[in-house]
């Protein structure tokens, strides 16, 4: 089901702000406004990209299942009621479309569930601060960051999104729980197997955490949401031309 909006294409009628709020981007992203969109894939690309790089084994695969959680998401936004927060109800998006990605690849292995079903088609310790750092101190933050990253990629994906959700996303265990349909004590359980495991391979490395692990941002981030308005764009020409 497409969008239903008094406009049938996203138009730049206004402007919105870091400090608009949820609410209120919602109700422009109904009426097909093109910068609420924008701000919100903004505000909901790191945590869609990890939650996706968390499910899947890399990243061209991760960012497929973002544009396409933000297709469903948009051509969908009519039927979204305010029951829960707009990232909590994208988020399940992403969590079934990078699911279901898994299941075609491994059809007899089991994945947690997400209870709502909404897909239908297609403690943190910081890395030393950007400021200061010389061109050496980059350089190693960049090649310790992409260990971290390998090292978390090794993660089973039913441990690797528990952990990355809580360390890198900084999710309480309560939400990461609702948000994948399992219990807090699995959760719990999840987290201290992930981090045992790290353990053994970062007890004679670790300086750093995981808050910059899979990040999503900047060109990449302006890159997602110029693709996503296209395609929205396309979806609503096709449709009038129906």
């Amino acid at each position: 089901m497409l969008m239903k909006s008094p406009v049938d294409s996203l138009s730049p009628k206004t402007s919105v702000d870091p400090q608009t709020s949820e609410e209120e981007l919602v109700k422009l992203a109904q009426q097909g406004e093109e910068v609420a969109v924008r701000e919100i894939i903004r505000r909901l690309n790191p945590r869609l990209f990890r939650i996706a790089r968390g499910i899947l084994d890399n990243s061209a695969e991760a960012e497929e299942i973002v544009q396409e959680t933000y297709l469903v998401a948009f051509t969908r936004i009519e039927e979204f009621r305010g029951d829960s927060k707009l990232s909590t109800w994208i988020t399940k998006i992403a969590l079934n479309a990078a699911k279901m990605r898994l299941r075609k690849r491994h059809p007899t292995q089991e994945y947690d569930s997400v209870s709502e079903q909404l897909h239908q088609t297609a403690s943190v310790i910081a890395f030393p601060s950007a400021s200061q750092r010389s061109p050496e101190s980059e350089h190693g933050v960049t090649q310790f960051r992409e260990w971290v990253e390998s090292a978390v990629s090794e993660l089973p994906s039913n441990l690797r999104i528990v952990f990355v959700l809580r360390e890198a996303e900084g999710m309480a265990i309560a939400d990461i729980a609702a948000d994948l349909g399992i219990t807090v004590m699995t959760v719990k359980t999840r987290l201290f197997r992930a981090r045992r495991h790290l353990k053994k391979l970062f007890e004679s490395h670790i300086q750093g955490g995981f808050e910059n692990v899979y990040p999503f941002d900047g060109a990449r981030c302006a890159h997602m949401a110029d693709s996503v308005v296209e395609l929205l764009a396309d979806v609503f020409r096709t449709t009038r031309s129906e």
